[in-house]
């Protein structure tokens, strides 16, 4: 415990008053939300323009949470569900696609600054993404960019953070909060009129709620762009990542609810970690080669060593991909109507090797996994080609019409490396063609509608794509889903309110199924047609009480049915059964208050209702609600350090919930169903950052 003089703290509390009083200041939001524009399109528009349902969150936004994982950052998005098993076992679901992904994120793609963040067989990993390097995040929900390929659920794009004109800054910072949580954060920045740099090493580490999860993750981040010309700049960035996180696993039921702490006895038997080292780096170029041409193309690498001890065995593994995205736009009349033309590519080509080692743990005294003999080893290549082509023309004053195409192909190839046999297969999915058209009508001033029709599909992954003797199942085919959508977007009160309505439904055929046919193993069939229905709405508020003091009250969320349409699994007929795994409705309620003299406050409220287990919708997990909490406190020290102060509480009702479920668990056998995950308990954090400016 600290002891403090009464004099130093007199004397501290009148430095913080007078940083306050003299140059205290924190610009107030007067961007409407419709104004917003998502520049990960190859076409920009804006949010109240655009013929689809698409959100954008604010760097504000992002450092309203507490810093460590986008949980709750995008779980504030109507549609958007993340799953929070720990900080490294997630899963992120769209309208219910991908919800029953046994383990991770699949059939979203996810970009950052426009580089794949998702894998060529499209999984995606955000979790280790840090949120200081982050200056807004651009979300697509469904289908309705013909521009990313196979994401059926929709695109996730992360921009990098965004430096003000002519600055040059050092930032340091600490959050502290339960469970052990420690992050450090040191930063640095330079921006004039040609060159920007932007520099960010983190290291974030929690013992956690549950046995068996402890985490440590460092990052570090670098950016930077060049302008060359008016018309040409070259940027980078690199992201390098080292991992060390222990797994609890998913827990019974009976234990859930009477030692929600523990984690899977196995699990914990093993110490179960995965570890891993990855970069992930690329180069951009922009050119503007006249007023009507421009061009936009990037090279990319994504490079990952990992190691995973689990009770059944021992993973080794390594990634190595290379792949370029370009894209040409061209802004010209068609038959006197403004148009805009753009056509790109992306493509990737993934080495993915893999070794399987038997576990001794249980030989191992207790100390934990004991690696032992291989039994296994495969080495994939995976290539990924998806071409486009995007057209926006105004039809009229109030009319717009939004058309594209893409063609995509995907091959695997695979090769026994461990077996006498040396076995080799390879095998191409068949060519798919995705097409989309939206038109927005402006009814009146600030209020649009708008509908749209578009295809998409998703590939399975590797593991889902092999049999139970590890063959590639050639019969295997990719999901296709056809999306139908109508919505509003209107602004009143002078644009200070902001309004959604939105309704949609897609139908998917092939729908892929992961049968469980071991404690470590899954294997996908295609089992037939499942309907994602909904509506989604939000209501955003920007109050400006005085000269002093803004308020931005807001709610939305999202009411759902999604069900099998055709669905039969070893002669088992779940047709008409609601999805597993996803919340028939979520609401979303919150209040950001923002002070000029440096004090802020956020609260938001969140409703998840219940969610059913399993196919047969015989087993379920109630709904909860979820409360949090954050003050802050900014305020300037001779006019160049920049002090920032800040505590949170998380689950401020102490609520027991399932922070994630696993859909259709299995127990073998004398052991039950493990299908929780439990949800961390009311918590604190709190934290503070010096940022120091040079000029």
């Amino acid at each position: 415990m600290f002891h403090i003089k009464k004099s130093a703290c007199s004397i501290s509390v009148l430095i913080l008053l007078f940083g306050v009083s003299v140059f205290g200041q924190v610009k107030k939001d007067t961007v409407s939300l419709s104004e917003l524009v998502l520049t990960s399109s190859p076409i920009r528009n804006t949010i109240q323009n655009s013929a689809a349902a698409v959100s954008i969150i604010t760097e504000k936004e992002i450092n309203q949470a507490d810093g460590v994982i986008l949980t709750p950052v995008l779980n504030k998005i109507p549609g958007v569900f993340m799953q929070q098993g720990a900080l490294n076992t997630n899963r992120i679901t769209i309208r219910g696609i991908g919800a029953r992904t046994q383990y991770g994120t699949s059939r979203i793609k996810a970009y950052f600054e426009g580089i794949p963040l998702s894998d060529a067989e499209g999984e995606t990993v955000l979790e280790d993404i840090d949120l200081e390097a982050l200056g807004g995040i651009e979300i697509i929900k469904g289908p309705n960019s013909t521009s990313f390929g196979a994401g059926l659920g929709g695109v996730i794009s992360l921009k990098a953070k965004q430096l003000n004109a002519a600055t040059t800054f050092a930032k340091s910072g600490s959050t502290f909060g339960s469970f052990g949580l420690m992050k450090q954060v040191l930063s640095t920045g330079y921006n004039d009129s040609k060159s920007t740099v932007f520099a960010n090493y983190s290291n974030l580490e929690q013992q956690g709620y549950r046995a068996n999860s402890n985490y440590n993750r460092k990052t570090l981040n670098l950016f930077g762009k060049q302008q060359f010309s008016n018309k040409s700049s070259l940027s980078f960035f690199g992201i390098a990542t080292r991992l060390k996180a222990f797994i609890p696993s998913s827990i019974s039921e009976n234990a859930f609810n009477n030692n929600p702490k523990s984690a899977a006895a196995t699990w914990l038997a093993a110490k179960g970690y995965e570890s891993y080292d990855k970069l992930l780096a690329g180069l951009g170029f922009e050119h503007q080669f006249s007023e009507n041409w421009f061009m936009d193309s990037s090279l990319f690498t994504n490079l990952k060593n990992a190691y995973e001890t689990r009770p059944f065995d021992i993973l080794e593994d390594k990634t190595r991909s290379v792949g370029f995205r370009s894209k040409v736009n061209y802004s010209a009349s068609l038959f006197t109507l403004p148009n805009v033309v753009s056509v790109g590519t992306e493509f990737i080509t993934e080495n993915y090797g893999f070794s399987l080692f038997r576990n001794l743990y249980q030989s191992n005294s207790g100390k934990g996994s004991l690696q032992g003999d291989r039994f296994a080893q495969m080495k994939q290549n995976r290539r990924y080609w998806n071409a486009f082509f995007q057209m926006e023309t105004k039809l009229s004053t109030k009319l717009n019409l939004e058309s594209g195409i893409a063609f995509n192909t995907t091959h695997y190839d695979q090769a026994d490396i461990f077996s006498q046999t040396g076995t080799k297969q390879n095998y191409s999915f068949e060519s798919i063609w995705s097409p989309r058209l939206g038109l927005s009508y402006k009814i009146a001033d600030g209020k649009n509608i708008y509908a749209s029709l578009s295809k998409g599909f998703s590939i399975p992954v590797v593991a889902e794509t092999l049999t139970a003797e590890g063959q590639i199942n050639t019969d295997l085919k990719p999901e296709i889903g056809v999306n139908y959508e109508v919505g509003f977007k209107g602004n009143f009160l002078e644009r200070k309110l902001y309004t959604e309505l939105i309704f949609y439904a897609t139908q998917i055929k092939n729908l892929l199924v992961a049968r469980r046919v071991a404690e470590d193993q899954y294997v996908g069939i295609n089992a037939g047609e499942s309907s994602h229905q909904g509506m989604e709405f939000l209501v955003n508020y920007k109050i400006d009480a005085n000269a002093n003091l803004q308020l931005n009250p807001y709610f939305s969320g999202t009411i759902t049915r999604f069900k099998f349409k055709d669905f039969v699994d070893r002669d088992v007929d779940f047709s008409g059964k609601l999805l597993p795994a996803v919340p028939n409705v979520q609401l979303n309620a919150g209040l950001d208050l923002v002070t000029s003299m440096g004090l802020s406050f956020t609260a938001s409220y969140r409703y998840t209702g219940k969610r059913y287990l399993d196919d047969a919708n015989l087993k379920e997990t109630k709904g909860y609600q979820l409360l949090d909490a954050k003050a802050g406190y900014v305020f300037y020290i001779l006019k160049k350090l920049k002090m920032e102060m800040n505590a949170g509480v998380q689950n401020v009702l102490n609520e027991k919930y399932a922070a994630s479920v696993l859909p259709n668990a299995v127990g073998f056998g004398t052991a039950p169903a493990r299908y929780y995950y439990s949800g961390n308990p009311v918590n604190y954090y709190g934290g503070f950052n010096a940022v120091y400016t040079f000029n």
